[in-house]
């Protein structure tokens, strides 16, 4: 029996942990999957989170529930030794631990890529995980309630400004779901109208969605100024400090919320603390056939997939051309890595990654989109029906795709749902306000005098 640890729980760990168990026998295989979150996020659909269109647990897969033979340790990976086929662990209590392995697979994912600019530390919260999405939601939809209740002003304005950096595909969709949900509020705040709103999208380079064509980019940046947006291309924040945010034009303006979406940075797991070999981009070196190595060298024993691993794309056809960070990759190459490990674990060979774009779709609010696949480009409400049934195609397990499915027909025929829960993120505050204060001497009094006395008096 091979002992094989899977280090990160994102869809690729996640994918190769589910179909190792399905392809490798028991007595073949030991997996062993070590993540900090119980459960693997679609990522997809965090923008959909924050417009409320799918629920925060429907993108969350359990991994205890749909992981029957893998045991899941939920820790952190501080380190890696493939010299002693070790790995240290952080766990929850703030201990560490090693664990050993046979064969290792390191699908860590990628990390928010930030910058050193003043404030966003203080202001500014990503778009990674359910927790993010949730928060963003929730003050969007707080801005608007308490913004009702204030007189026009710098107060007021300041609460209704909300602010997205980064162009490329979870930005706009982000950005778009934003800006939808705030255009769909003010039916239910008669007090604001959208002159009150101030949406901007921060880009540092001429064009957002590099994914698709400069075309339908321009197509997006027109339709979304169209509705109200305001689109800084070829434009950099400087600084955020005290929630104003200031930008490379000169311009600078108060913002409520503050969304960072500026692209991936290596995981510095393993970018720095690994002895296997990373490009100058800290990614692991892998090969065609998703074995750590080179073509003239391979790590025996050692496997990467996903956004931590760079992977020649055999179907552009062209020396030094990379998978590219996206779901469409990391789930094929998890899938792709449980028939390798199963293969390689017989005596077999392992098999080349080999896979051809399906195209590119993104949803930027209700009822719009856009879909390219080569020279095809689809707009609008087609492109967004499209972007709706690959992805809820996508999700794994039926539970999720049936409960998400419920939740768009029930939202179709009732409505948005526009409660903000973000008192959630208190929630000791009820119990706390109900606790009476511990009662105080009269003046005069001693502290020793009888109760009864002091109500005599």
């Amino acid at each position: 029996m091979r002992r094989i640890l899977i280090i990160g729980g994102g869809y690729a760990g996640f994918y190769a942990a589910w179909h190792l168990e399905k392809r490798a026998k028991a007595k073949e295989a030991e997996i062993t999957i070590i993540e900090p979150r119980p459960y693997m996020t679609y990522q997809p659909f965090l923008p959909e989170v924050v417009a409320g269109s799918v629920e925060a647990r429907h993108v969350a897969v359990s991994l205890r529930t749909n992981l029957r033979r893998t045991r899941v340790i939920p820790g952190r990976v501080l380190a890696i030794r493939h010299a002693d086929r070790s790995v240290t662990v952080r766990m929850p209590d703030g201990s560490s631990r090693t664990v050993d392995y046979d064969i290792v697979v390191i699908t860590a994912g990628a990390v928010t890529r930030t910058f050193p600019i003043e404030g966003i530390a203080e202001h500014a919260i990503g778009l990674k995980t359910v927790e993010e999405a949730v928060a963003i939601r929730d003050q969007l939809l707080t801005a608007f309630e308490t913004a009702a209740a204030l007189p026009d002003g710098l107060e007021r304005r300041r609460l209704l400004t909300f602010t997205v950096v980064g162009g490329g595909f979870s930005g706009v969709e982000v950005f778009g779901e934003m800006l939808s949900l705030g255009s769909a509020l003010l039916r239910s705040y008669a007090e604001l109208d959208f002159s009150d709103l101030s949406f901007h999208l921060i880009e540092a380079s001429g064009r957002i969605l590099p994914e698709v064509t400069e075309k339908p980019g321009r197509w997006v940046v027109d339709h979304l100024t169209q509705r109200g947006a305001i689109v800084h291309l070829e434009t950099q924040m400087v600084s955020a400090r005290g929630g104003e945010v200031v930008l490379s034009t000169g311009e600078r303006f108060a913002t409520n919320v503050l969304v960072w979406a500026a692209g991936n940075a290596a995981n510095p797991v393993v970018a720095t603390h690994t002895d296997l070999p990373v490009d100058d981009r800290g990614l692991i070196v892998t090969r065609p056939d998703l074995r750590v190595g080179t073509a003239d060298e391979v790590i025996e024993d050692a496997w990467a997939a996903g956004d931590n691993a760079a992977i020649p794309d055999l179907a552009l056809g062209r020396d030094g051309a990379r998978t590219v960070p996206n779901a469409q990759h990391a789930v094929r190459q998890g899938k792709l890595l449980a028939k390798n490990l199963t293969a390689v674990v017989r005596g077999e060979l392992p098999r080349d990654y080999l896979h051809h774009s399906l195209g590119t779709v993104a949803t930027l609010g209700l009822g719009y989109g856009i879909f390219q696949y080569r020279r095809l480009v689809v707009k609008g409400l087609i492109a967004w029906l499209m972007h709706r049934g690959y992805h809820v195609l996508a999700v794994p397990t039926w539970s999720r795709k049936v409960r998400v499915l419920m939740l768009w027909i029930s939202a179709f025929l009732f409505g948005r749902d526009i409660v903000s829960l973000e008192s959630v993120q208190e929630p000791r505050a009820a119990f706390l306000a109900a606790v009476p204060a511990a009662p105080r001497p009269m003046p005069g009094r001693g502290d020793d005098e009888p109760v009864e006395s002091r109500r005599a008096s």
